[in-house]
């Protein structure tokens, strides 16, 4: 029987301990907060995209940074696993648009609870309100912790400690200082799954517009960044919504100032069509000014910036319009443009960009190629994908590797 530690009580130090404790080591899980899982609590809006049912390749496809890291990770433990494992122990899921898994009662705590039943099932030391300071590593291997002026030695120590995001939680970047210390590399870390700073005051005007159906661009001059289709929301600082989140993974670890975001509002309209939709609605309304005459085109908080965008005088009749009036018209609206500055801070990431260096770690165990019996799990490590379930995934399948290898060592 090995003893084997793990700090922090997240989604990839949970599902350590459980590994780890499937072959009857003696386990202890250390969180520095009064319950495990406090990130998992707001996942989802509170719901916990648990993971994604689509097949372990569309996963795979999923991942942004070092995908074929996960490979054998991956195999060892997946989306089916991680299912199984909940609703063995209490809790019934659902699956939802995008193959998102959810609980059925739309609670994460139902989540948290049925992990926690399985640790405990498997007498997994769980010790909360527990911060460590750093793991005690003599002679190239790890061979504890020290908590204070405690010390707990071990045979294996798994570090699951999260990322940077949502701060709040407890994701301070302990894990980044833990693997320094150790002499390991750890890259640049950046804010993802975020959402953007818009330069401008007109911007302010549109928030809590939610748009669906729309196109989305992003240009760095005129080089193609990330185009997506779907739906976004104007904020009172910038953008947000699905489409926008997923850009951060593409191109938040760039220097975006200056950047264009350019929006089709009407992607299913070809110019011509858009065009014949736009004549029909001013031959209804030919007496009305501009400004209350596109109310059929687009939401009411929309148009007075599609106006602006258009360089058309709002007040002009749309009788009176010039057919390069109406061409400035339909360029704004396939391409209504706004210059973004910057993502948002990791107070409002989903998750870490970058992280310990994967080349460092092997891919099968996670235990570091550097210092033996150090191990790590999860946004601590150089991984992100794309939302929908796939970052948990990563923790889930990650923690498992860890705890067998662990385990097994």
């Amino acid at each position: 029987m090995r003893k084997i530690i793990i700090i922090g009580g997240g989604a990839a130090g949970m599902m350590a301990a459980y590994s780890a404790a499937l072959t009857s080591n003696n386990v202890i899980l250390l969180e520095k907060n009064e319950k495990l899982g406090k990130k998992l609590y707001i996942t989802g809006k509170g719901r916990c995209n648990l993971t994604n049912s689509s097949d372990m390749n569309t996963v795979m496809e999923n991942i942004v940074s070092n995908k074929r890291f996960l490979f054998s990770a991956f195999k060892k433990f997946t989306n089916e696993d991680i299912m199984n494992l909940v609703e063995n122990n209490g809790t019934k899921l659902k699956v939802e648009r995008g193959n998102r898994v959810f609980p059925v009662s739309d609670h994460s705590s139902d989540i948290i609870k049925s992990i926690e039943k399985a640790l405990r099932d498997l007498n997994v030391d769980i010790r909360l309100n527990t911060k460590v300071d750093k793991p005690i590593i003599e002679d190239g291997r790890c061979i504890g912790v020290m908590i204070g002026k405690n010390k707990i030695l071990s045979d294996a120590v798994i570090v699951a400690t999260g990322g940077m995001s949502y701060q709040a939680t407890g994701s301070d970047g302990d894990g980044y200082r833990f693997a320094k210390e150790a002499g390991l590399s750890v890259s640049k870390l950046y804010p993802s799954l975020v959402p953007f700073n818009v330069e401008g005051e007109r911007v302010k005007a549109l928030q809590g517009l939610s748009l669906k159906n729309i196109h989305v661009y992003i240009y760095n001059n005129k080089k193609l960044m990330y185009d997506e289709f779907g739906e976004m929301l104007f904020t009172h600082f910038g953008v947000s919504g699905p489409v926008i989140i997923s850009a951060s993974a593409i191109i938040g670890n760039k220097d975006i100032r200056r950047y264009r975001l350019c929006i089709d509002l009407k992607p299913a309209l070809d110019n011509e069509k858009l065009d014949e939709r736009i004549l029909r609605d001013f031959t209804e309304q030919k007496n009305k000014q501009l400004k209350n005459s596109l109310n059929k085109l687009f939401p009411t908080k929309l148009i007075d910036e599609v106006i602006y965008q258009s360089k058309i005088d709002p007040e002009k009749k749309v009788n009176l319009l010039t057919k390069e009036e109406r061409h400035r018209l339909i360029n704004a609206t396939k391409n209504l443009e706004f210059t973004l500055s910057s993502t948002r801070g990791f107070n409002e990431a989903i998750v870490t960009k970058g992280g310990v260096e994967v080349s460092q770690i092997n891919p099968k165990t996670m235990e570091s190629k550097h210092v033996k019996g150090l191990f790590f799990a999860g946004e601590v490590l150089d991984l992100d994908a794309f939302t929908g379930g796939y970052n948990l995934q990563i923790a889930w399948s990650s923690g498992y590797a860890a705890g067998e290898g662990a385990g097994n060592v």
